[in-house]
Parts: C-alpha cells; structure tokens; sequence
C-alpha cells in the first residue's frame, strides 16, 4: 500500500513537472508572441504617423496649389479688365479717328466717297442679306427740259434701289427734303419707277429726336462707328420700302 503511494506521489510529481514545464513553454511563447504583436503594433503605429505626415504635407501641397491658383485666377481677371478697358480705349479711338475722318472730308466736300462708298455695300449686306448688283456715287443726270440733279449714292439690288442722302449734320428738314428726293428719283430715272426703293441717310452728327423721326418715316440712318459708318437706328427697326 505504501509502495502504491509513493509511486503515486511519484507519477503526481512527474505529471505536475511536466505542466509547469509545458506551462512555462506556453508562457515564454506567449510573452514572445505578444512582444511580436507589441513590436508590429509599434511598427503600424510608426507607419499610421508617418502616413499622417505625409497626408499633412500633401494638405499643405493641395493648399499651396490652391492658393497658386487663386493668385493666377486674380492675374487672370485682372489680365481680363486690362484688356475690356483697352478694346474699350482702342473702339473709343476708332470713333473718335472716324469722327476725325469724317469732319475731314466734309470740309473737303468728299463724304460720299470717303464715308458712304467704303460702307454703303457692307450695310446693305448686313441688312437685307444681299449684295448691289451696281453701285454708284455723285450719280448725276440731266432731263431733256432742262433739270438736273445729283443723288449722293444709289445702289440696285435686283428689284430694289438703296437711295442714299449725306449731310454733315442730319436735320428734320433734311427728312422732308428726302422724302421728296425719292419722287424726284423716280422722275429722274423711269426705267427704276416700279422698283421699291430703301431710304438711307447718312451724317456725321445725328440728334436723338432727329433720329426718331427719321425712323418715323421709315428711313435707315448711318453715322460714324466702328466701322466708318454704322447703322444707328433701334434693333428691332424696319426700314420702309418707298
């Protein structure tokens, strides 16, 4: 019985040996495996940090470029109002050189042939989409009894005829006198009698209240632009067909 015991006792101590050793084992790998996890914690925390780093410096970057590009849209803007008040500067100068031109011409009697010549084609073009079949300037004839007259400027596109009048500085008489060129016109050149005639008249000075009326009657006007001449009738005008 006694031998059974110690032999026990002994097996007992043998089994518990070998726990405490197998428990050690675990224990060291344990603790190596939670310094490996310690260790790759670490490393993934020094990475997260540096990722920070580098997210914080590409931030800044972004802000860098956004703050270029801020300055270089201002540059641009500012590019932009230089530019509008130059064309702005340069169109106001064409007008005033046109003007120029202008009082130039009419002081030596060429208007016509500097002014309303170089234009009249263009606008009539832009107008009503078609181009002079002829075209002519100081069209002067005389009738057997006697009479004659000179017309500034007369286009002719196939059934119409584009009337021109020049003044240096358009009156409301000078829409009566007009209106009565026309029928002289017609006297003057049979051969256009059924054709419809466009009144255009043309100055280098145009008051509004003149110019109202010369729509009232139909007329298209022309002054100094951009251009030499442009029209200076409302957008929406209709010319009338005499």
């Amino acid at each position: 019985m006694a031998i059974n015991l110690e032999e026990r006792v002994d097996q007992l101590e043998t089994i518990f040996g070998k726990f405490i050793s197998q428990t050690g084992a675990a224990i060291l790998r344990l603790e190596r495996s939670d310094q490996t996890l310690k260790n790759e914690m670490s490393d993934f925390k020094n990475e997260m940090r540096d990722f920070k780093n580098e997210m914080l410096d590409f931030k800044n970057e972004m802000l860098d470029f956004k703050n270029e590009m801020l300055d270089f849209k201002n540059e641009m803007s500012d590019f932009k109002n230089e530019m509008r008040d130059f064309k702005n500067e340069m169109r106001s100068e064409v007008k005033r050189m046109n003007k120029q031109w202008g009082e130039l011409s009419n002081k030596m009697g060429t208007m016509v042939e500097d002014l309303i010549y170089p234009s009249i084609e263009r606008i009539i073009q832009k107008q009503f989409d078609v181009l002079p079949d002829s075209l002519a300037i100081r069209l002067r004839k005389r009738l057997p009894d006697g009479r004659e007259k000179e017309f500034d400027a007369v286009a002719i596109a196939g059934d119409i005829v584009y009337l021109n009048s020049t003044k240096s500085t358009l009156k409301s008489k000078d829409i009566d006198d007009f209106i009565k060129e026309i029928q002289v016109f017609k006297e003057f050149f049979p051969e256009h009698r059924n054709k419809k005639i466009v009144g255009i008249l043309a100055s280098l000075t145009i008051d509004k209240s003149v110019l109202t009326y010369a729509e009232k009657n139909g007329f298209l006007v022309l002054g100094v632009g951009d251009e030499i001449m442009e029209v200076k009738n409302s957008k929406d005008f209709q010319p009338k067909f005499w």
